[in-house]
């Protein structure tokens, strides 16, 4: 898969949570191949960069399309970098003595601050399209297979704290909105 430079791009604002409804809603499918497309791409893994993140998915910087960027180690500790159009996932059964599952702390860049513990599948794949719209995929274990469902989940309109216990969930957000009560725009 080719690769844009990543730090071309122009780093935006990140969407916190609650702060805008593109970020709890599904994303709107990809149509359009265009320079804006590619704009958005690098835009996102400036953004990502400059927000200390190893995933971003477009709608939290605003925008309502099927898009995300992933710069997030595997199992083995090799990066995976890549980005996805338009991306469908599909949680995969373990190769050789891979746990199913795993159990590890989750945080992300539009719920600053706090982690909690959630389980994912351990290795995941998303197929997708590139910027040309021809057709890609990742396949990734560990961390990396995590930022993949985290991602999707995004576009689908569901943050990791949705699938925490209400109780959790709210004080996560709470902790992530500061004293001042409120998350950071």
């Amino acid at each position: 898969m080719r690769l844009p430079g990543r730090y071309d791009g122009v780093a935006r604002p990140i969407v916190t949570y609650g702060s805008n409804p593109v970020l709890h809603r599904p994303c709107a499918p990809v149509t359009e191949f265009d320079r804006g497309l590619r704009h958005l791409v690098l835009d996102m893994f400036a953004s990502m960069t400059a927000a200390d993140g190893v995933g971003l998915a477009a709608n939290q910087i605003g925008v309502d399309a099927r898009v995300f960027v992933i710069d997030c180690p595997d199992a083995d500790g090799e990066d995976v970098i890549g980005y996805v159009v338009n991306p469908v996932l599909t949680l995969l059964d373990p190769v050789g003595d891979e746990p199913p599952v795993e159990l590890t702390e989750e945080g992300c860049l539009s719920v600053p601050g706090p982690y909690a513990e959630l389980e994912r599948a351990f290795r995941a794949r998303v197929d997708g399209v590139d910027l040309q719209g021809e057709p890609t995929a990742i396949e990734a274990t560990g961390m990396a297979a995590r930022c993949l469902q985290h991602e999707v989940d995004h576009l689908d309109g569901t943050v990791y704290v949705d699938r925490l216990p209400t109780d959790l969930r709210e004080r996560l957000l709470a902790e992530a909105a500061g004293p001042e009560g409120d998350l950071p725009a």
